[in-house]
């Protein structure tokens, strides 16, 4: 790749990272609060928005748009700050997860989006209630009935989450793949100078 097109692809990058990022930042402000016994979690479509940016751009630059815009998210609400960049490191993961298995899986021919965005959703899910133990137990030092409670409500709460990214992230990658591929907006995975 000529010096131009490379740096023309690098601006690229980060306009479509940018963008992906206020989408996940944009459906993650729009949620529903749930209460648990020891803080709030929330029912919202941002990771919908994180594993579409995963499918469609692959593990690095997803992760990246992921991460960023949940970290944002929780920059900007007291209540997240402390840890917002724990959000940014397991919300990039479920993103380069599912990234680098679409990767993987489109480099054989035969593109596997729904296994990559659930196996995404999952890493996310075990990341975030383990957060929640090791924070709230082994931190904070509440009672371990009160964390359990406190981890499946907001397991059960990441678990409808996930299955609700996964089902609509897989359907709008369906959806708008061909037009941006041809349009060389997303990479073409199945040609080896597309993968990452």
């Amino acid at each position: 790749m000529d010096n131009t097109r490379k740096k023309s692809s690098t601006a690229r990058d980060i306009v479509m990272v940018g963008l992906m990022s206020a989408l996940v930042f944009i459906f993650t402000y729009l949620h529903i609060d749930i209460p648990t016994p020891l803080s709030n979690t929330m029912i919202h479509l941002g990771n919908v928005m994180s594993l579409l940016s995963a499918l469609l751009f692959g593990g690095f630059r997803g992760g990246l748009a992921a991460g960023f815009g949940s970290m944002i998210y929780d920059m900007l609400d007291p209540r997240y700050l402390p840890t917002c960049w724990l959000t940014f490191i397991m919300k990039f993961m479920m993103g380069w997860v599912a990234g680098k298995l679409t990767e993987k899986t489109a480099a054989s021919g035969k593109p596997q989006y729904a296994l990559s965005a659930a196996c995404g959703s999952v890493t996310y899910v075990v990341l975030y209630v383990l957060k929640t133990f090791v924070q709230n137990r082994l931190v904070l030092g509440y009672e371990l009935e009160t964390v359990l409670a406190t981890m499946l409500t907001k397991g059960v709460t990441s678990l409808a989450n996930g299955i609700i990214a996964v089902v609509f992230a897989v359907l709008l990658n369906r959806a708008i793949r061909p037009t941006l591929m041809e349009a060389g907006i997303v990479p073409d995975f199945t040609k080896r100078e597309d993968r990452e």
